[in-house]
Parts: C-alpha cells; sequence; structure tokens
C-alpha cells in the first residue's frame, strides 16, 4: 500500500521531475564503458515521502532497489539545486491562480517537536525537561495554507521570531493594502505592535490573562496547519542535524499539504484528467 494516494503524489512529482536536470542512466566515465545503472529519481522521491511519513531512519526505509547512501546522495544533490523550494513555490502559485491565497489575513504561531538528535537549530526544551527540540514560528494563510517557516531551538520565544518570519512575506508581493496578522497572547508586548505598525501591518493579538477561544479569531487554522505538519513524523521528531534537511523536509511537507488542499477545494468546480472520484 502506498504511503500517500497516487492521485496527491503524482501531481507534485510530474513537477519534481520538470526541475531536475538530464542524467545519463550509466556513469559516461566508466573506464570500461559500462556501470550499474542510476537508480531512478522517481524511486528516491518516493522513499523520501516514506521518510517524511513515517519518520523512520534512512537504513529502515532502504531495500533492494535503493540504498540508504543512494536516497542521502540524491537528497543532498536535489537540496543544492534548490529544488525543494522551488516545488513549494510552483505548488502556492498553482494555488494561488486556481484557488486564491487570503494575504490579508495571515496567522503566525510557534510550535515545539522533538529533536533527538540535536543539530545546527536545535535547542534544549523548557518544557521536555531540558531535552534538544526544535521550534518552527510558522505562517500561514487565512485558509491555513503554509507560507513559510523560521527555525530556532526550542529554548527562543516566539516573539523575537516574528521579525524573520514575516519577512518571508516579501515572496508573495505585490499584498493586499490592509493586512491583518492573528497572534497568541505569546506576542502580546509592545515590541511586537511597533514591529507591526513599521511594516504597515494591522494586529489582532490576545492578550495575556484573559481567556480567549482560539475560535474567537482566525488564529485557529495556523494550529489546524501544525496537526497536519506534525501528522508526518520525521517533522514531529526531527533527527536530521542540518538545517538545510530540515528545510527540504518542510518544504516537501507543505507542497502536500497545498497540493491536498487544492484539489480538495477545486475538486466541486474544476475537471481535469485522473480527478478523483470523491472528494480529497
Amino acid at each position: 500500500m502506498p504511503v500517500l494516494p497516487s492521485w496527491l503524489t503524482d501531481p507534485p512529482w510530474e513537477q519534481f521531475a520538470a526541475l531536475l536536470p538530464e542524467r545519463p542512466t550509466v556513469d559516461p566515465a566508466h573506464p570500461l564503458g559500462c556501470h550499474r545503472r542510476r537508480i531512478s529519481d522517481r524511486i528516491v522521491f518516493d522513499k523520501l515521502l516514506q521518510l517524511l511519513r513515517f519518520g523512520c531512519s534512512y537504513q529502515a526505509i532502504a531495500d533492494t532497489t535503493c540504498s540508504a547512501t543512494t536516497i542521502r546522495n540524491r537528497r543532498d544533490e536535489w537540496i543544492r539545486l534548490g529544488v525543494f523550494a522551488r516545488l513549494k513555490q510552483i505548488a502556492l502559485q498553482s494555488y494561488d491562480r486556481i484557488v486564491g491565497l487570503v494575504l490579508d489575513q495571515i496567522a503566525v504561531d510557534g510550535s515545539i517537536t522533538k529533536a533527538p538528535g540535536g543539530g545546527e537549530a536545535a535547542g534544549r526544551s523548557p518544557v521536555d525537561r531540558g531535552k534538544q527540540g526544535l521550534k518552527r514560528s510558522g505562517m500561514t494563510d487565512g485558509y491555513g495554507i503554509p507560507l513559510g517557516r523560521v527555525l530556532a531551538g526550542t529554548n527562543r520565544h516566539d516573539s523575537p521570531l516574528l521579525a524573520p518570519t514575516l519577512d518571508q512575506l516579501e515572496d508573495f508581493k505585490p499584498l493586499p493594502d490592509n493586512i491583518t496578522v492573528h497572534l497568541d497572547a505569546g506576542y502580546d508586548s509592545n515590541k511586537t505592535r511597533t514591529e507591526l505598525a513599521a511594516r504597515g501591518l494591522r494586529g489582532r493579538i490576545a492578550h495575556k490573562g484573559e481567556k480567549a477561544p482560539i475560535q474567537a479569531s482566525r488564529r485557529w487554522h495556523i494550529e489546524r496547519t501544525h496537526a497536519w505538519q506534525n501528522a508526518f513524523h520525521r517533522l514531529a521528531h526531527c533527527y536530521e542535524r542540518r538545517t538545510a534537511v530540515s528545510d527540504a523536509y518542510f518544504d516537501l511537507a507543505d507542497t502536500i499539504i497545498t497540493v491536498r488542499s487544492l484539489l480538495r477545494r477545486a475538486w466541486t468546480t474544476h475537471r481535469w484528467d485522473n480527478r478523483p472520484n470523491h472528494r480529497p
């Protein structure tokens, strides 16, 4: 049984394959003029999806079709080419063209996950007995489509991560005139309000000491997106030590989330080949 349904994995793969440079199936520099055939990119891509979904080790997912070393080498090659970041950008552009990003309502919030192996962006968790953990400061549109994130150690407060998170809005210009940023009580400070005012943004911030249901604002969308991301176990328990690798897995997960939302919302309004028989 596939880790994800074909109607969800095939569209990202087709675009992913278009971004890859052409490679010969055998090494032309081999002294005998022959060599083992190059492992198919589709096989490695499917292995990365399995790693992302299950969160297991590279050795556990390797088999006779592809070794753990090949998965790592091909992953690093694609990171150097910037394919993962480009794939996410194309998915967002497609969603914006067909459905439309709700950029006048932005939500920002942090989420703490485990990082048992430590790493460049990990830090001592204040809520897990000082164990290594990873914090992501995520940003979504008004529907919950992930727009970007900043990775840091769990010992970092959410508020200082707001500015670098909002900097990623530069990729979505031109922006609407009146943008509301929904934040929880952790951002309730004059520094946050000054930062938002300097960017021409309007903030809707929960007040410290006052209980308010999360449904009272549009902040619940990012809480749902954090849950979607944590369903990919490699993000919930990050064993990657390099930030570039973690970002690549986040970009791949955000692409899957965006494409799934696109198919779900376009299912009732559009028709296309290989359209699912039921609403995703």
